[in-house]
C-alpha cells in the first residue's frame, strides 16, 4: 500500500517524548537507574489525519499537557518534513511507578514534569 505502519506513529511519540524529557534535564535511562521510578504507559490515543509514506522524512513533537503527582500526560503531533502536512496527534498518560507500584513523582523530578 505504500503507506507506514500505524504502530510506527506510537514509536515516533516515544522518540519525541524522550526528547523532550532530555531537553528539560533528565533522561529516561538516568531516571529509572537513579531512582527506580518508571513512567507506565497507562493510555494511548493517536488520531490519523493522513497517510505517512514510505520514505517520508518525519517530525515528531511532543509537549507536556497536564502533570499531577501521580500521573502525566504528554501531547504530540506528526508532521511531514517536506510540507508540513500535519499526519497524526497523539496523546499518552503514563504513571509514575517503582517496584511495580504507583507512587507520587519524587521532588527532584517535580520541576521537570511541571510540577512545584
Amino acid at each position: 500500500m505504500g503507506v507506514v505502519y500505524h504502530a510506527n506513529y506510537l514509536v515516533w511519540m516515544e522518540m519525541a517524548r524522550t526528547e523532550l524529557c532530555r531537553l528539560r534535564g533528565i533522561s529516561y535511562r538516568d531516571m529509572e537507574r537513579q531512582s527506580g521510578l518508571h513512567l507506565v504507559v497507562a493510555e494511548v490515543r493517536c488520531r490519523y489525519l493522513q497517510p505517512a509514506r514510505y520514505d517520508d522524512e518525519i517530525l515528531a513533537s511532543a509537549w507536556l499537557e497536564t502533570a499531577h503527582p501521580r500521573m502525566v500526560s504528554f501531547a504530540y503531533e506528526i508532521r511531514r518534513a517536506a510540507d508540513g502536512a500535519l499526519l497524526a496527534t497523539g496523546l499518552t498518560r503514563h504513571l509514575f511507578v517503582r517496584d511495580g507500584k504507583p507512587v507520587k513523582i519524587p521532588e527532584e523530578y517535580r520541576p521537570v514534569f511541571g510540577l512545584s
